[in-house]
C-alpha cells in the first residue's frame, strides 16, 4: 500500500516550518510569515509541487509565522484554509485578538478560514487519515494532526526539539501552562515514530521530547516567572527579526507602546513598565538572545530579515474588513 508523504521544510525566523502533505490531495500545513511568500513558493515548486495543485492548506495555530502566506494563497490561487473553529472563527469575524496580532505588534495580511475544525476530525488525503487533535495551550485553538499508520505527528508549536513554544497567559488565558501540559500528556499516549514540529529540526525520538516538554513546564508551574521570561525574550527576539534590529534610541519607547510588554512588566514582573526596560534588555543580552552590533540590537538566532517596506504595511486586524 502506498504510503502519504511528507515534505518537512525547516525554516528560518521569522517563517515557521512549512509541511507538505503529498497523497492523493495534497496539502500545505502552515504558509510562513507573509513577507516569505516568494521563498515559499520556491520551496514548493522546487519540490516539483505547483501552488495551484494545493487542496488547502492546514494552519497548526493562528499565529503570523505561521498563517502569513495564508492571504498570497487565498488571493493568487483560491486555496481554502482549514484551522481550528476557535480561532477560524476569530480570523472570519475580523476578531481585534486574532492571531495576537496587535498584542505582539506582528502584521498579517487578512484571510478567510473555509474549513473550521474540531477534535478527533479527520482529513482525508487519499491512503491516509490525519486525526486532528486539539492541543491547547501555546494558543487556544492549537492543533497536531496524527497519521496513526505512520505513527507521524505534526505538532505545530506546542513542543520543538528541546524546547516548548512560548506560553502567554494574558491572551490565552491564566490555564494557558496547565492546558499545554495536559496536551502533550494526551500525545504522550500515542505511538510517534516521528514529529514534525513549527520551529527547528524534525524530531527522531517525538516521545522523550514530549518528556523534555513535561519537565520543563512542571519547572514553570514552581516557577513562573520562569514561563514569562522564556514569551517575553522570544517575543521580543522575533520583533528584533523581522525589523532587523532597533537602534538604541528606538529601543525603549518601542517597549512602551508594547502590550506585551505592558502586561509582562506590570503583572509578572511587578514593575512599572519604564523601570523594567534596562533590566529587560540587561536580560537579553545575559541569555545571548540579543546582542548589540555597534548601536544596533539585533536578535542573534538565525533569520531572515523581511523587506521594510513590507512591515511598514501594518496589516493587522484592526485594518480588516468583513
Amino acid at each position: 500500500m502506498k504510503n502519504t508523504e511528507i515534505l518537512f521544510f525547516e525554516r528560518p525566523f521569522p517563517s515557521a516550518n512549512s509541511i507538505v502533505i503529498q497523497d492523493d490531495q495534497t496539502f500545505l500545513v502552515d504558509t510562513g510569515f507573509g513577507s516569505d511568500i516568494i521563498r515559499t513558493e520556491q520551496l514548493l515548486t522546487t519540490a516539483g509541487i505547483l501552488p495551484a495543485q494545493l487542496n488547502g492548506i492546514i494552519n497548526t495555530h493562528y499565529h503570523s509565522d505561521h498563517v502569513g502566506g495564508n492571504h498570497y494563497f487565498q488571493q493568487q490561487y483560491n486555496i481554502p484554509v482549514a484551522a481550528h473553529l476557535w480561532e477560524g472563527e476569530m480570523v472570519n469575524q475580523c476578531d481585534i485578538e486574532s492571531c495576537g496580532a496587535h498584542f505582539l505588534d506582528q502584521p498579517v495580511e487578512q484571510y478567510v478560514v473555509q474549513q473550521l475544525l474540531v477534535d478527533e476530525q479527520h482529513i482525508m488525503t487519499g491512503h491516509s487519515a490525519f486525526q486532528v487533535l486539539h492541543t491547547p495551550g501555546h494558543t487556544l485553538g492549537h492543533i497536531a494532526l496524527y497519521e496513526p499508520k505512520q505513527e507521524l505527528l505534526i505538532c505545530g508549536d506546542l513542543f520543538h526539539y528541546n524546547d516548548v513554544g512560548w506560553l502567554n497567559m494574558f491572551r490565552e488565558g491564566t490555564n494557558s501552562l496547565r492546558r499545554s501540559f495536559e496536551s502533550l500528556d494526551r500525545l504522550a499516549t500515542l505511538s510517534i515514530k516521528k514529529a514534525y514540529p513549527g520551529h527547528g529540526r524534525a524530531i527522531e525520538e517525538p516521545l522523550i521530547m514530549i518528556d523534555k516538554a513535561r519537565e520543563r513546564l512542571e519547572k514553570w508551574m514552581e516557577s513562573p516567572e520562569k514561563m514569562a521570561w522564556h514569551a517575553c525574550k522570544l517575543i521580543f527576539s522575533f520583533t528584533l527579526m523581522i525589523k532587523n534590529g532597533l537602534n538604541s534610541r528606538e529601543i525603549t519607547p518601542y517597549l512602551l507602546s508594547c502590550n506585551w510588554f505592558y502586561d509582562y512588566a506590570v503583572h509578572s514582573f511587578r514593575s512599572k513598565p519604564e523601570e523594567f526596560v534596562q533590566p529587560f534588555l540587561d536580560e537579553m543580552i545575559r541569555s545571548k538572545a540579543a546582542k548589540w552590533h555597534q548601536d544596533k540590537l539585533i536578535a542573534t538566532a538565525a533569520y531572515e530579515a523581511p523587506n521594510p517596506k513590507w512591515i511598514e504595511e501594518g496589516w493587522k486586524p484592526g485594518n480588516w474588513t468583513k
